[in-house]
């Protein structure tokens, strides 16, 4: 409850000041009234709703509770939030009051709230704030571990990095073995195979017949392993020595692990592509969907964009470069690298990049919203690219997209159905395995508990029998007495004949 504030001066420094005194800012403002959160998850639900401009159940009791219903003057409500003071607005009947004063005001109950509050220390208020803090940045951020797209960011540009380092190096290791065996050069072109070669080889006056073989594990054809050994008997390179060998020997032996952790880096991004955008990945490929993912920031930046953004991401300065002379855009950016538009022809490029762009979208968009991971969708629309590639060519109608997305989604449900499946078995397979050995320690239990089980269900039986309406009783009660009936009729003639046929007989 405020009972005086100064409006007209609230900017002056003494009257800021006058905020952070809690005699003067008591003097001010007074406690009415104080409802405690009944459990942390009760906090965040209604932090939730505040952040929403949603008027929880809890905020609404509360001001119904303690709001002054009568009086000479009216009551002001301040409220920090204008979206939550206009969602205010609409249930109350109550002036609403959002700016000016309602901050400085705030910000003092914010500062002073331990010392208002009876029994709560700054300390632990503290600790309330910033466990609420942290409870509601977790559910904002709905964090999960396996699809988290700043890996793929990182591991596509330590990619990159690494392509220029290992070319960079390769050069050099060239360069300097060169000297040595400058023929090498000529016969193996490959980077990475050279650098190995010159680990390999050391001094290439030792190199004989004896290392033909090793020579053929490494390059991987007689013809070049026989070329190179021919090479190094009548090469033109100068000497080595021995210690200038051993520096060449352990820098081409960087190189070649470099290159192998570039295999090794390459087959992760592949994986965690499976796991974070497995339809952009089957659409397009790992590594320039990875660009893509790359390039806009993340999975859910790329899903916000629009497919002619996708289509020239990557040739921005191409774009501006065409705005500012007026000359043609650009018709792709990063998604030139796929394999799609290479194959097109000249005059359906930049078709064929629309519309791939126009899939990739898609394909992003499913990947980020999904909840369940599935390559499906993103086999489904590689067919419609390919579909639409073989349209150009030779004519042929592709299928249309509503039909493609419903086949989709059955496969997706029938896989589901499959998963679950699988699960069931495996859990019963789990409980029989722990059951087994429950089973040989206690052979004595299981009988007892088997007695138990055939009792309970003999009650269930009898109970169920109780439960039966009166009426079903008195119709197997007629029944009974209907089946009874015909039993005692044949009787009767039967014996009545034979008394007959024995007074006829003594008659005779």
């Amino acid at each position: 409850a405020v009972k005086e504030v100064e409006e007209i001066g609230m900017l002056l420094p003494q009257v800021e000041e006058s905020v952070l005194s809690i005699g003067k800012f008591n003097s001010m403002v007074s406690l009415a009234a104080f409802f405690p959160f009944k459990s942390a998850q009760a906090a965040l639900e209604n932090m939730n709703a505040i952040s929403e401009g949603v008027v929880h159940a809890d905020l609404k009791l509360f001001l119904e509770t303690n709001l002054p219903r009568s009086g000479k003057k009216k009551a002001v409500l301040g409220v920090s939030d204008a979206k939550i003071g206009a969602a205010l607005q609409e249930e109350f009947s109550i002036s609403i009051q959002t700016g000016g004063v309602v901050a400085e005001i705030t910000r003092g109950v914010r500062l002073h709230f331990h010392s208002l509050v009876k029994g709560l220390t700054g300390q632990a208020a503290s600790k309330a704030q910033l466990g609420l803090g942290h409870s509601y940045s977790r559910a904002k951020v709905k964090f999960n571990v396996n699809r988290v797209d700043n890996m793929i960011i990182q591991s596509i540009a330590l990619l990159d990095q690494l392509d220029k380092d290992i070319n960079t190096f390769s050069m050099r290791v060239r360069e300097w073995y060169g000297y040595h065996f400058p023929e090498l050069i000529k016969i193996v072109s490959d980077n990475s195979m050279y650098c190995r070669l010159a680990q390999l080889i050391g001094n290439r006056k030792e190199l004989s017949e004896e290392s033909l073989e090793s020579l053929e594990e490494v390059v991987m054809d007689n013809a070049k392993a026989q070329a190179i050994l021919e090479a190094s008997r009548s090469s033109m390179g100068m000497d080595i020595s021995p210690i200038d060998l051993i520096n060449i020997e352990r820098f081409s032996n960087r190189v070649v692990s470099l290159a192998a952790y570039r295999l090794e880096l390459q087959e992760y991004l592949r994986s965690k592509m499976s796991q974070v955008a497995p339809n952009l990945a089957a659409l397009i490929g790992e590594v320039v969907g990875a660009r893509l993912i790359s390039h806009a920031g993340s999975l859910t930046n790329l899903a916000k964009y629009p497919a002619s953004t996708v289509q020239i991401l990557g040739a921005e300065k191409a774009l501006f470069r065409a705005l500012k002379t007026r000359g043609n855009t650009p018709k792709y950016g990063l998604i030139f690298h796929s394999t799609f538009i290479g194959r097109a022809a000249a005059k359906n490029k930049g078709r064929i990049s629309r519309y791939l762009a126009n899939k990739c979208t898609i394909a992003s968009r499913i990947d980020c919203f999904s909840e369940v991971p599935t390559s499906v969708f993103g086999d489904k629309l590689r067919e419609q690219v390919e579909e639409r590639l073989s349209f150009y060519e030779t004519g042929d109608v592709p299928r249309k997209n509503v039909d493609v997305m419903k086949e989709a989604v059955q496969e997706v449900s029938s896989d589901n159905i499959k998963k679950k499946k699988k699960k069931q078995a495996a859990e019963e397979m789990e409980v029989e395995a722990e059951e087994i050995p429950a089973a040989e320690n206690g052979a004595g239990d299981a009988p007892a508990k088997k007695k138990k089980k055939r009792k309970s269900e003999a009650e269930e039986a009898a109970a169920a029998e109780e439960t039966d309406t009166p009426a079903k009783k008195k119709k197997k009660q007629k029944t009974e007495t209907v089946e009874a009936e015909p039993e005692e009729i044949p009787e009767t003639p039967v014996s009545e004949k034979k008394k007959k046929k024995k007074k006829k007989e003594s008659a005779d």
